[in-house]
């Protein structure tokens, strides 16, 4: 299916602590992202950037926008290969180098799933499906650095259902 489709969020800077952006150390990098009908999430700047290391920052939320959209890619694919997950977790990490002139790039993000498959036979299936959801996510396909995959995928013990290894 071929479509067009549209996102739209409202991003509110809610850090101005009384005097603005008069100094750079006197506002704080708070800000609250809102999407319809969904909860709020609150926003920051990254510690090493003046802001609150209790909340999101644009580089957690791209990391988890690749990770998550692996996921999903990953799920669909498995299905349409005959691998069946059951469990799935993801440890990804991502590399920023600051440029030196007050700007900086992503140069690598590694997404180090860990899958429980039904079956012995799925295995390599499943470690296949990687290369197939990576060439299908919308969001690792709109980066301009490599976004790697160093998967681990194990078999269920007998009866185990939804949760199991990957889930610890």
């Amino acid at each position: 299916m071929i479509g067009r489709h549209e996102y739209r969020l409202r991003a509110t800077w809610t850090g101005n602590t009384g005097t603005g952006t008069s100094g750079y150390r006197e506002y704080a990098r708070d800000i609250t992202v809102e999407v319809a009908g969904k909860p709020a999430l609150l926003a920051s700047a990254d510690k090493p950037f003046r802001g609150d290391p209790a909340r999101w920052n644009p580089e957690d939320m791209l990391l988890a926008a690749l990770s998550e959209c692996h996921l999903l890619s990953y799920l669909h694919v498995a299905v349409t290969m005959g691998v069946v997950v059951v469990a799935y977790r993801d440890e990804a990490g991502g590399v920023l180098l600051e440029d030196g002139r007050g700007g900086g790039s992503f140069s690598e993000v590694v997404l180090r799933p860990h899958v429980l498959v039904a079956h012995e036979s799925m295995v390599d299936a499943a470690i296949a499906a990687h290369r197939r959801a990576n060439e299908l996510c919308f969001i690792a396909r709109s980066v301009r650095f490599p976004v790697r995959h160093e998967p681990v995928v194990e078999v269920a013990a007998a009866g185990t259902g939804a949760g199991g290894a990957a889930d610890e």
